[in-house]
């Protein structure tokens, strides 16, 4: 989907009221003018005492935000806007803490507004399948410096699945995925999730990743760790990429909330050469998504 470039303040002038941004998020919702989700009538009334469409035929009424992220929100439009143009710009992402001082929130609405985008972020990437000829495959562990053991197996670190498309001398798309333990069930089932069939990857010779023999050609290789990055390139630079943007904005991350710092950093990567678009795609993705609550 091919989306306008915007600067920060070509977004501050074009969404610095509640009516610019509800009348944005319409434009995205019904491209093509207003529908109704009861009846799929084409024409209504704007009642604007109590901001809401009427349906001219069955009389149902909805709101621009109904069955969208925003659904049911208490926050001005403008401020989920900022959030969304914040969130998308810097590549490095934003924390809570800092959203919350940007735009004036507390902390607890900040984190659940990320929480959401993030979601919306996550449901973008879940509707594709990497489909490379060639596609790198291999785990990593996140999680704080303990003593002992480093790499698999470690004390205190979250498993992490992680699948790049090979593009000629480039990377192309990621998948990732954190996961209880590295098992040939967990594979089998990031496998289902992020790959087309009969796809040709690349690992190293761990013994639960030889579950990708049954639908892929898998190409494996015992590989010590000094040789792990001539083997598997891309991914290694994949996954150095994704634990400096989780120490340098977040400075790491619980186990608990991984999965979502993951779908952002995979997001975003997925999206890099459209890096100027980013904030109206991640409009769209919100406006698209199903209410979230909670």
């Amino acid at each position: 989907m091919k989306t306008p470039r915007i600067s920060l303040l070509e977004w501050q002038r074009r969404f610095g009221s509640e009516k610019a941004c509800a009348k944005a998020i319409a434009k995205f919702r019904w491209p093509n003018g207003f529908i109704c989700p009861k009846c799929s009538n084409n024409a209504a009334w704007y009642i604007s005492s109590r901001k809401v469409y009427q349906c001219s035929k069955c009389r149902h009424q909805t709101s621009i935000t109904a069955g969208t992220l925003f659904h049911s929100t208490n926050l001005p439009l403008v401020k989920w806007f900022w959030a969304i143009y914040l969130m998308a710009s810097d590549k490095g992402g934003i924390s809570a803490t800092r959203l919350a001082k940007q735009i004036a929130v507390s902390w607890p609405t900040a984190r659940k507004m990320l929480k959401k985008l993030r979601m919306a972020m996550a449901h973008r990437d879940s509707l594709y399948r990497l489909f490379e000829e060639l596609i790198e495959m291999d785990d990593t562990y996140i999680g704080g410096k303990k003593s002992g053991k480093r790499g698999r197996g470690a004390g205190g670190k979250k498993p992490v699945l992680v699948a790049v498309e090979r593009r000629d001398k480039k990377s192309g798309f990621i998948a990732m995925e954190a996961v209880d333990t590295v098992s040939g069930e967990t594979v089998k089932t990031f496998l289902k999730r992020h790959l087309q069939k009969g796809r040709h990857v690349r690992t190293d010779a761990l013994p639960a990743l030889n579950v990708i023999k049954e639908e892929h050609v898998h190409e494996k290789k015992v590989t010590p760790p000094e040789k792990a990055s001539s083997w598997l390139p891309k991914v290694h630079i994949v996954i150095g990429n994704l634990k400096k943007f989780l120490n340098g904005t977040y400075h790491g991350v619980s186990h608990q909330y991984l999965q979502e710092y993951l779908d952002e950093f995979c997001y975003r990567f997925n999206r890099r050469y459209w890096e100027f678009e980013l904030p109206f795609r991640l409009l769209n993705a919100s406006v698209s998504h199903a209410p979230i609550t909670g």
